[in-house]
């Protein structure tokens, strides 16, 4: 079976993130990491391919030079192998340009039986790309799965809603997403972390890909961030005493005025 996972290199929440001039999201010059709930997607790529002998899995991202690093991630859980798209030209890409670079960058990986990404990227939460990806590829799409099952060319998604669990199958190749339920990733060994280093690693550029440069990038972009304001600090909090006994009264006008009751 043919594996591609998406990863994506997003900025370290416990970091200081900031935004560039042109108010997209700084991806340089802070510290970054494979996103969390794409650690998901890697894992559950991995557990397929060790069901199905003969499987390969492939890690592909999109970003700046620094962005490898979660493809390097990848490969020391135990994917096989890694591609890298890398081109100035996608900085400021939306969802539907980052979804035009995937598909043509899967088409040029060669015909997967499955595309596997994560529900949506800690950094920007839309939970879109995989759709448009679907979409773009001309392939079904089982999304949002909590429990992951594969059976020859049939696969078999539990996905959880709020009112209700679904279901859902599909006949391969689809395009598939999963969430934080399917269970905990795997930490990379130091076997992995060594054998990653002589694992193929390509890196692409748009011109490789057939992409037009004036098709991605925040020129290209549905909307745009017109401003930012940085997050005032911390100041210190009101103390309620209840010597009296009006302190129950005091907090609940206190609740009511930031409209949490």
């Amino acid at each position: 079976m043919n594996i591609v996972v998406c990863v994506k290199y997003v900025p370290d929440a416990t970091a200081d993130r900031r935004f560039e001039s042109d108010n997209t999201v700084d991806r340089v010059g802070v510290d970054g990491l494979l996103s969390e709930l794409d650690e998901y997607a890697v894992e559950q790529s991995l557990q397929i391919a060790e069901k199905n002998e003969g499987s390969e899995v492939t890690a592909l991202c999109i970003g700046p030079e620094k962005a490898a690093d979660a493809v390097r991630k990848a490969l020391q859980m135990g994917v096989h192998k890694g591609v890298h798209v890398l081109d100035d030209a996608i900085a400021g890409s939306d969802a539907l340009a980052t979804s035009l670079v995937l598909a043509e960058a899967v088409k040029k990986i060669g015909s997967p039986d499955l595309i596997v990404c994560g529900m949506a990227s800690t950094d920007a939460s839309m939970s879109v790309v995989p759709a448009m990806l679907a979409e773009r590829l001309g392939l079904p799409q089982v999304t949002f799965a909590a429990v992951v099952e594969t059976q020859g060319d049939q696969i078999r998604i539990k996905r959880d809603g709020d009112a209700a669990t679904e279901v859902i199958g599909a006949t391969l190749p689809v395009v598939l997403s999963v969430t934080d339920q399917t269970g905990e990733a795997r930490y990379p060994s130091f076997k992995g972390i060594m054998a990653a280093k002589k694992k193929p690693f390509e890196t692409w550029s748009l011109a490789d890909l057939g992409v037009e440069a004036e098709k991605v990038g925040l020129s290209a972009s549905w909307s745009v961030v017109e401003d930012t304001t940085a997050r005032p600090p911390r100041t210190a909090g009101e103390i309620v005493t209840d010597e009296d006994g009006s302190g129950a009264a005091a907090l609940a006008e206190f609740l009511v005025s930031r409209k949490f009751i």
